[in-house]
């Protein structure tokens, strides 16, 4: 791969971004249908990793794992007008069985609320039946019409992992929306992946929600992404599909909803935040091989050599790292670093005659390409340490460029000029009034993220729109 340098990530992360894919055995995108792909086997292992720990989270938060169909009626989907509406123009529909026309059209699934809202109706009688806490992988289609990009703009979009969860009251809703938040903050934190939280404004929430809140990144190119949502949906469903319990007072009541969703952009996002010059750089969380081993041969001791190799390959598979001997015939040394390197495994040992002399071994650190040398006695040891602390100096270090790339500003000529060089983030003050928002768009030619979630302070000032008294803070970027 041509060096890129880091400070010129701005201009060259999206040719970077697509050649990772394919070099690094992640993703194949030249599948013949636009914006659909193949997962590699190196890709599909983090594809699986990444999804395991949100299983984890998941499961260990009440969350049911379920399985519901592709395929939904247009009679379902159109049930709810607001949410219809949203979807209309990227539904991919079936309309012919064989040979023969259907009478009703089925969907792909562009989102799961309107099919699992029937089986709600079927499935909830009383308040003993709530909560229900439910969720599934799957595949969502939507007929993108803009540029498709690679696991940022798919119309199939797979491993999404959406949630849906039913309550008995509005206060057990809003709860859980908290909840929810908060699974998604030790999510995107295991992974090492930064992220602001944006309350989305009414005129961008998702299709059918009271209100919708998103996890932000800003990537290298200073274009932020949105790598997960969370809604309360509240009773919009319930009331369209008439989905009630029966309360203790021997009431009926609409039940209250939420969902939140994530898709493959986070992964996106942690090979953005991490990545270098070199390929990808991988959490050790996540990281299928998380420490590689590479023997350097030498005449008249590679059995020394292979000896050596093995027994530190056993003492860390007992202490469960994942690791992986190349012992390629066909490679050397060198090209193996680069493999490697380029995949993005944390930690590389190597193993040549100097070091089977010495009882040593030389510890290399993929993030920061730094070398250190270890008695080979000590050498389990100081790579499980080495794992720990490249772990959290990965998570520090793109904390700190997200955190460099928000900028807050007085007036609507600084915000220009900031989103005009994509320089990530702008804060500025605001109103409150739609308006005012819609003009921001238009003046700045950004997306209004929204209002900070993650902040507690209070805004102070004026509008920069209209000059009034402002309410909040208002997020722009330039988003993907």
């Amino acid at each position: 791969m041509p060096t890129i340098k880091r400070e010129q990530w701005s201009r060259h992360f999206g040719k970077w971004f697509r050649r990772v894919l394919i070099e690094a055995g992640i993703m194949d995108y030249r599948y013949p249908v636009k914006g659909m792909a193949v997962w590699l086997p190196y890709g599909f292992k983090i594809r699986r990793n990444m999804l395991q720990t949100l299983r984890n989270l998941l499961d260990a938060t009440g969350h049911d794992e379920m399985l519901f169909p592709l395929l939904i009626p247009d009679t379902a989907l159109a049930k709810e007008s607001e949410h219809m509406k949203n979807f209309e123009g990227e539904v991919l529909w079936i309309t012919r069985g064989g040979l023969t026309p259907l009478d009703v059209k089925l969907a792909l699934r562009p989102t799961s609320e309107t099919v699992i809202a029937p089986m709600l109706k079927l499935w909830i009688r009383s308040h003993a039946d709530l909560p229900r806490r439910m969720y599934q992988i799957v595949n969502v289609f939507r007929y993108e019409t803009k540029a498709t990009r690679p696991l940022i703009r798919m119309r199939e979009v797979d491993n999404f992992k959406e949630a849906h969860t039913v309550h008995a009251t509005e206060e057990e809703a809003e709860a859980q929306v908290k909840e929810a938040i908060e699974i998604y903050k030790r999510f995107f934190d295991t992974i090492g992946a930064p992220y602001k939280i944006t309350k989305r404004p009414d005129w961008d929430k998702f299709a059918g929600a009271e209100y919708s809140i998103a996890f932000d990144q800003i990537l290298p190119d200073g274009r932020t992404l949105q790598n997960g949502t969370v809604h309360k949906l509240g009773q919009n469903f319930s009331k369209a599909f008439d989905v009630t319990y029966e309360t203790e007072k021997g009431d009926r009541e609409y039940v209250w909803q939420t969902c939140y969703g994530i898709s493959g952009r986070p992964i996106v996002g942690m090979l953005a935040a991490h990545g270098d010059d070199n390929g990808a750089v991988l959490p050790p969380t996540i990281a299928p091989t998380q420490v590689v081993i590479i023997p350097i041969p030498y005449k008249d001791m590679e059995g020394q050599i292979s000896e050596a190799c093995k027994i530190l390959v056993e003492n860390l598979k007992r202490a469960d790292v994942k690791v992986e001997l190349d012992q390629r015939a066909d490679m050397t040394p060198g090209a193996k670093y680069y493999y490697w390197e380029l995949r993005g495994v944390p930690v590389r040992v190597e193993i040549g005659p100097r070091d089977v002399k010495q009882s040593q071994v030389t510890i290399v650190r993929r993030d920061t390409m730094e070398k250190q040398t270890c008695k080979m006695d000590d050498a389990s040891k100081a790579v499980e340490d080495m794992i720990k602390t490249i772990m959290e100096d990965m998570r520090l270090k793109a904390w700190q460029w997200m955190n460099e790339h928000v900028h807050r500003v007085g007036n609507l000529d600084a915000a220009k000029r900031l989103i005009k060089h994509k320089a990530g983030i702008v804060e500025v003050l605001w109103c409150g009034n739609a308006d005012c928002g819609h003009k921001l768009e238009a003046e700045t030619e950004a997306s209004v993220l929204g209002t900070p979630e993650d902040l507690k302070e209070k805004a102070k000032g004026n509008c920069v729109v209209c000059g009034k008294n402002a309410e909040d803070i208002l997020r722009l970027a330039i988003a993907y």
